[in-house]
């Protein structure tokens, strides 16, 4: 039994890693996730993770890019078609996260925290017992013999008390299948919805690439250049001439000698703890999270926002 308990107790702290590895391979997002129980304490029912997905972050991208090609592009309104279906799977995955750390993850923690850790302090205890036991059965005649006659029934107690504790542990494992059974349903309804939700967008497409099929080719008509003067003003050269090129300005004092970004597109936070601005913002960089997302401020405000969002004009240190 002690073996099992052992065994046991190694592969639930490994399960418990590498699940949630498995869940956000991101460092920095699978910390969220492991505040989600906390959140929901506090906050009641979670619906979202708190981090972005990377089919969202790709969903964001399509979704720009095809609105700004527009509606008359057949390009840009499959964008948007499979950018609303990336955004669609991120949702799945939120609640892919949220089901399999609350039903999983959590479970599995609180056997290692509070029935393994029981075991363990029972063998512990057991272990002090026998070697007090055996030190006292090796002065026998040297100690009274109701001394040797308490450690041998402290020894019996723990005995009794650290088998048992394995044993009606064992024998309950069924607890732990069905914590398996949950995270294999999470998986396959998140496996199927991502299936329907895929199958939908390829109907799309193929629709979309027969009626773009079906169109009569247009020819191209070259348009008249219209010469106009050219509009300069002070500041800069170009070609000879200097001109100064507009700047949208935020209202906020920064100073440039700091780490700072300036906004290409709107950014409308979707989660908790993104930073939201508009385009032309000067943003303070604060933070480099991974290879698509920053921390920074703006107006006393801090947060996460994309990098595929903004222009770096004084780049963070290396």
């Amino acid at each position: 039994m002690e073996r099992k308990i052992e065994i046991t107790n190694k592969a639930v702290a490994e399960l418990l890693s590498k699940a949630t590895e498995y869940l956000q391979p991101n460092p920095a997002y699978r910390a969220r996730l492991g505040m989600l129980n906390t959140v929901s304490k506090i906050r009641g029912q979670v619906k979202t993770t708190g981090y972005p997905q990377t089919e969202g972050l790709l969903g964001d991208c399509m979704l720009r890019y095809g609105r700004e090609l527009g509606e008359d592009s057949v390009f840009g309104t499959a964008l948007m078609d499979v950018g609303e279906s990336m955004k669609q799977m991120a949702e799945v995955k939120d609640s892919l996260d949220i089901n399999v750390k609350q039903n999983f993850i959590d479970p599995l923690q609180l056997l290692q925290d509070k029935d393994l850790k029981e075991i363990g302090h029972h063998l512990k205890k057991l272990e002090g017992r026998r070697l007090d036991y055996d030190y006292k059965k090796k002065r026998l005649g040297k100690i009274p013999d109701e001394e040797v006659k308490q450690a041998v029934e402290k020894f019996e107690e723990s005995k009794e008390l650290a088998e048992r504790s394995m044993f009606n542990f064992l024998e309950n494992d069924i607890e732990q299948v069905s914590q398996l059974l949950v995270f294999i349903q999470s998986a396959l309804d998140y496996h199927k919805q991502s299936t329907e939700i895929l199958e939908d967008l390829q109907d799309k497409l193929q629709n979309r690439i027969n009626i773009a099929s079906s169109r009569p080719r247009q020819e191209f008509k070259p348009k008249p250049v219209i010469r106009t003067p050219l509009d300069v003003s002070h500041g800069q050269q170009q070609n000879g001439v200097s001109f100064s090129p507009s700047v949208k300005s935020t209202g906020s004092t920064l100073h440039l000698d700091q780490p700072c970004c300036q906004a290409l597109f709107d950014f409308e936070p979707e989660n908790e703890g993104e930073l939201g601005f508009k385009e032309g913002d000067l943003i303070t960089l604060t933070n480099q999270i991974d290879e698509n997302w920053y921390e920074g401020m703006l107006n006393g405000q801090s947060g996460f926002f994309p990098i595929s969002y903004v222009a770096v004009v004084v780049p963070l240190p290396q």
